[in-house]
C-alpha cells in the first residue's frame, strides 16, 4: 500500500514538473528535479523483497546521482561528465538487473532476438557515425555511454521475449524511451539543439524510469 501510493506521488510530481517546465519556470523546476527519483526508490524500498531489488535501487540511485550533478552542469563541463558518468553506472546497474530477471533457458524467438539485436547495432553505428565530427575530447566517453545503452536495450529485449506480459511490455517500453531519452540528450548537446529540449528530455527520462520500475515490481511480484 505504501509503496503504491509513492509510485503515484511520483506521477503526479513528475506532472507538474513538467508543466513547470513547459510554462518557462526552470528555476523552480530546479529545485524540484532532485526529489522525483527519490519517490520511486522509497517506491521499491517499502515494496516487499525480491532476488534483484537491490540491483534496481542501485540502478535508481546512480540516476539520481546523476539528476542532481547534471543541475551544475551549465556552470562547468565536469559536472556534465560526472552526471554522465553516474547514468552510465546506471545504466550498468540495469544491465545487469534484466540479466539478474532472466532466467537460464534457450529462448524460441532467436530469430526475432537477432533481428532486434541487429537493429540495435545499426541504432549505435549511425548514432555514433552522425555524432563523432563533433565530440571532440569526450569521443571515447559517448562511444562507451551509446554502447552500454544499447546493450542494456539489448538485455531489456531479450528478457522481453521471455518475461511475462504485460511485465515484459512496461520494461521494454521502459527501455526503449530511456535509450530515446539519452539520445535525445547527447544530440541536443553535440549535434544540434532541440526545440522544448529540457521538457522532451525529461518527459522521456520520467516515464522510462517509471515503466522500468513498474515492469520489474510485476515481474516480481509474489503470487
Amino acid at each position: 500500500m505504501k509503496n503504491t501510493l509513492l509510485l503515484k506521488s511520483y506521477i503526479a510530481l513528475s506532472v507538474i514538473y513538467l508543466l513547470i517546465i513547459l510554462l518557462g519556470h526552470d528555476d523552480i523546476a530546479w529545485y524540484i528535479k532532485p526529489f522525483l527519483i527519490p519517490f520511486l526508490l522509497l517506491g521499491v524500498y517499502f515494496h516487499s523483497d525480491f532476488h534483484s531489488k537491490k540491483v534496481l535501487l542501485t540502478a535508481l540511485t546512480f540516476s539520481w546521482f546523476g539528476d542532481i550533478i547534471l543541475l551544475f552542469s551549465d556552470r562547468d563541463e565536469m559536472y556534465f561528465i560526472i552526471g554522465f558518468i553516474a547514468f552510465l553506472l546506471s545504466h550498468i546497474a540495469y544491465i545487469l538487473l534484466f540479466n539478474k530477471q532472466i532466467k537460464p533457458k534457450n529462448t524460441k524467438n532467436k530469430a526475432v532476438f537477432w533481428m532486434g539485436g541487429t537493429a540495435i547495432i545499426m541504432y549505435l553505428i549511425v548514432m555514433i557515425a552522425l555524432l563523432l565530427p563533433s565530440l571532440g575530447d569526450l569521443t571515447i566517453l559517448v562511444f562507451v555511454y551509446a554502447l552500454v545503452i544499447s546493450i542494456m536495450l539489448l538485455f531489456a529485449f531479450k528478457g522481453f521475449l521471455m518475461w511475462k506480459t504485460p511485465a515484459n511490455w512496461y520494461i521494454l517500453i521502459g527501455a526503449v524511451i530511456f535509450v530515446g531519452s539519452d539520445s535525445i540528450l547527447i544530440f541536443d548537446k553535440f549535434y544540434k539543439s532541440l526545440v522544448l529540449n529540457s521538457f522532451i528530455i525529461m518527459l522521456t527520462y520520467l516515464v522510462a524510469q517509471y515503466l522500468i520500475v513498474v515492469g520489474i515490481l510485476k515481474l516480481n511480484q509474489k503470487k
